[in-house]
């Protein structure tokens, strides 16, 4: 089977889940298809398609390999997914992440003095 490159755009938000059923709908393939081809299970890809659960790296990779993009901007989402959903889970202010940003700077900044 040829690898497919769907484009990425990020004109508008989406979750992880929901680009990963466009680049399934863009290459015209059934859910089934990508299942098998991936080794993720059929109703649990579908899950994460409908954003029911989360994908993990491991299903991130696997999707990245088998549409041939790159693995870095799909982790990125993921993460990003993660943090959208631990904030809302929390009830927590997007305050949250300037403090966030100033403590991984200082943690960048203090690796080196464990």
């Amino acid at each position: 089977m040829d690898k497919f490159r769907p484009t990425i755009l990020r004109k508008h938000i989406s979750t992880l889940g929901e680009q990963f059923r466009k680049m399934r709908e863009d290459a015209n393939l059934s859910l089934k298809e990508v299942a098998s081809q991936t080794k993720i299970d059929f109703s649990l890809l579908a899950k994460i398609e409908r954003n029911q659960r989360q994908a993990t790296k491991e299903q991130v990779r696997q999707i990245a390999f088998f549409y041939n993009i790159d693995e870095k901007n799909l982790l990125k989402e993921l993460l990003s997914d993660q943090l959208a959903y631990k904030m809302i889970e929390e009830k927590a202010d997007v305050d949250v992440f300037k403090v966030a940003e100033e403590k991984i700077e200082y943690l960048k900044a203090n690796k080196n003095g464990k």
